[in-house]
């Protein structure tokens, strides 16, 4: 099954376009972990329990493991999140981006060390540095297009003039990744939810790529106008929300707190497609 197909099954079965993102910071853990970071798997494991039935994916982000030396807990995740919640892909928030024969290691890191079912890239080195990734046909891979963060104006929203039509950064990167480079159509972009403007733009010139949206939740981007500017009954959007939900108590009920945050969202969104 491709990642695509893989995406419109989890949204069907949960009926959702909610990603929990798992960024663990042992500072904020609940009483008991707080502070441990052995107890990483521990804290995501019960997340991913809590919530696996609600989700169109999941998203840990590499370098919360790997600060902590944790990544044998990441590993042990990845398998646990495929024994619980089969259904629902795993998206490695990496940002990777690199050439040659250093992606194909990135490349293998992702899909054959931890299993992820797709992974998030650079694609500012060009499409070599993103083609080791799509030797893997049924991987998926995300290329960061319009961000979140306000420093993404920096190079993101730059007129091209040697381009024809003299697109921003960003616009020619959609057009990239619906076109010349998606050329297994495992290919999907990143686009900040505190730029529902830029979604639309986005979408227009990448109609049926699916997109992952971060930003919803703690960074203040408006769940309602992120599924009205992206939705498309054909190609999915996943919206991302970490620490709303991953921290939504610091009690010993975090776990069930987590998952009426997830439930609360995933119906947000799903009610702003009725418009």
């Amino acid at each position: 099954m491709s990642f695509l197909d893989q995406l419109q099954a989890a949204q069907r079965q949960n009926r959702s376009m909610l990603c929990v993102g798992l960024d663990p910071e042992p500072s904020r853990f609940p009483e008991g972990m707080k502070g441990d970071p052995r107890r990483i798997y521990d804290f995501c494991a019960a997340i991913v329990e809590a919530t696996a039935d609600l989700v169109i994916a999941f998203k840990p982000q590499i370098a919360y493991f790997a600060a902590h030396r944790a990544e044998d807990q990441l590993e042990r995740l990845m398998a646990h999140m495929r024994a619980v919640a089969p259904q629902v892909p795993v998206i490695l928030d990496a940002k990777r981006g690199d050439i040659g024969s250093t992606a194909e290691q990135y490349a293998a890191e992702a899909f054959e060390r931890y299993g992820a079912d797709a992974v998030t890239l650079s694609p500012f080195m060009g499409f070599d540095s993103v083609s080791p990734y799509l030797r893997y046909p049924d991987k998926g891979a995300f290329l960061l297009c319009r961000t979140s963060n306000p420093g993404g104006d920096d190079l993101q929203s730059q007129r091209l003039a040697d381009v024809p039509g003299q697109p921003l950064l960003y616009e020619h990167v959609a057009s990239l990744a619906q076109g010349p480079w998606n050329l297994n159509g495992q290919l999907g972009l990143v686009v900040g939810a505190t730029y529902p403007q830029e979604i639309r733009r986005v979408r227009e010139l990448a109609p049926t790529v699916p997109l992952l949206i971060p930003g919803v939740g703690a960074q203040g981007g408006d769940a309602v106008a992120t599924v009205r500017a992206g939705w498309r009954e054909d190609a999915p959007i996943i919206v991302n929300s970490s620490r709303a939900i991953c921290y939504a108590s610091s009690g010993v009920d975090f776990a069930a707190a987590a998952r009426r945050e997830a439930e609360r969202t995933r119906d947000v969104l799903e009610a702003a497609k009725q418009g």
